[in-house]
């Protein structure tokens, strides 16, 4: 078995006397596609929150492995931007994207901790710099072809549609980067087409080497995308397994359709 490139061991996260995350464990190994899923209020961003120091957890344990170099990273309490750096980007569940900069400028901006150039080389403009910037704009446009929309490179983000704004925010967080990557609720108001899009998009990040962690609600995309499946309810873990598994789980069923399954 390939060692693990996230291990989430006793997560706990408290505000004031709620229990938003209670002692959760979870582990991602390379190449996977692992889903978060439960129902609404069950504590799956607040994790999310946690994994990148958005939150401090109260107690328990995020460890990164670089699938590189094997080096291990403990997470907690550090800074998000830090944690980038690290290799684990994300995807937020409202979109948070620049709205009046151009289609490129938003990839751009994602590989900012991956440059090396700083305000006396902006300044001066000495070879080094004006290399590192064409660097990123290659580098950036070829994400775009990935992900559909190098025929909009100079237009507003704003003037995009719903999915391709969507997909425009996953490929801000691959200019990052990274080996892991954290998609909160991704086919969220995307249409059929949209979300079929997004499924191959997927599938083609990870054939690329990359892992993913994502949360959603849509059971179809779940179903047929992961490897393994994790459920909360109520800030705890009730089951984990392959998407068979989960599928027929007793706790599961109780925690979508609030009864037994032999009720």
């Amino acid at each position: 078995m390939s060692e693990v490139i996230l291990n989430v061991s006793g997560l706990t996260k408290n505000f004031g006397g709620i229990r938003a995350i209670d002692n959760v464990d979870l582990d991602i190994r390379p190449g996977e596609i692992v889903a978060l899923i439960g129902p609404n209020g069950a504590g799956k961003t607040t994790f999310f929150n946690c994994l990148t120091g958005i939150y401090t957890p109260s107690s328990g344990q995020i460890v990164l492995r670089d699938p590189k170099d094997g080096k291990e990273t403990l997470l907690n309490g550090m800074k998000p931007n830090k944690i980038t750096e690290k290799g684990m980007a994300r995807t937020f569940q409202n979109i948070r994207l620049f709205p009046t900069m151009s289609v490129l400028e938003n990839v751009m901006i994602g590989r900012h901790c991956r440059t090396h150039a700083h305000i006396l080389g902006a300044i001066f403009r000495d070879r080094a710099t004006r290399r590192e910037e064409e660097e990123i704009i290659d580098v950036s446009y070829g994400i775009l072809k990935k992900i559909g929309l190098h025929r909009q490179v100079n237009e507003e983000a704003r003037n995009l549609s719903y999915g391709a704004q969507r997909r425009l925010e996953i490929g801000r967080a691959l200019a990052t980067e990274p080996f892991l990557l954290l998609l909160d609720e991704p086919a969220a108001g995307m249409n059929p087409q949209e979300t079929e899009a997004l499924v191959a998009l997927i599938r083609t990040i990870c054939s690329e080497g990359h892992s993913i962690l994502l949360i959603e609600h849509d059971m179809k995309l779940v179903m047929s995308l992961s490897d393994r499946i994790f459920v909360m309810d109520y800030g705890k873990k009730i089951a984990q397994g392959t998407p068979e598994e989960v599928r027929s789980n007793p706790a599961v069923i109780k925690a979508y359709l609030g009864e037994d399954v032999d009720a």
